[in-house]
């Protein structure tokens, strides 16, 4: 499982990768290991901390749900991944980020964040435990957000669909795990 946790984990991260190359290209106020540290440490610290949330939630209903737990799962990932894609493939208008204030960087880190606590719930139906896996998203996150921004000063433009990689990463999880329940 230690493979599927970080491959989740670098599915999970491909948001805040992409908002963290936007903030580096559009950086010209601060300095880039100022920015890189902050936007790295927001990212990983609310990316850990929602799939908790999650999987907490997760652990006071599953009772409720068990016989049907892992198509709840997939389910997730295969919403999450494919809304990913979509949302890679169709903005029409992004929205440059280049504000280095708390408040933006809170919503930045709370919107890349949302789909950790789905994973988080998927997890607890999957009778995962989950501190492990969210010090692993964490870190994941805030490794690829730290390069991203000194990505982003760089080459900026040339990053603009990753978000399409992690979405396909999350849906090829959602097929493992009912691909292994229905096996």
């Amino acid at each position: 499982m230690d493979i599927i946790i970080v491959l989740i984990a670098l599915g999970l991260a491909m948001d805040s990768f992409s908002v963290s190359i936007t903030r580096g290209f559009t950086n010209t106020r601060t300095r880039i290991l100022n920015e890189a540290l902050k936007t790295g440490f927001f990212f990983g610290l609310f990316q850990a901390i929602m799939p908790i949330i999650g999987w907490i939630t997760g652990q006071s209903i599953i009772n409720l749900i068990s016989e049907f737990d892992h198509w709840i799962a997939f389910g997730l990932l295969i919403f999450i991944g494919a809304r990913m894609i979509y949302e890679s493939l169709t903005k029409e208008s992004k929205q440059i980020v280049s504000s280095s204030s708390f408040k933006v960087l809170m919503i930045l880190s709370i919107a890349t964040s949302i789909d950790a606590l789905a994973v988080g719930l998927s997890l607890s139906f999957l009778q995962t435990s989950i501190i492990i896996p969210a010090i692993i998203i964490g870190i994941i996150t805030f490794s690829l957000s730290f390069l991203g921004v000194y990505i982003g000063k760089k080459f900026g433009d040339y990053f603009e669909k990753i978000g399409v990689i992690g979405g396909i990463i999350l849906i090829i999880i959602g097929l493992r795990i009912i691909i292994e329940h229905l096996g």
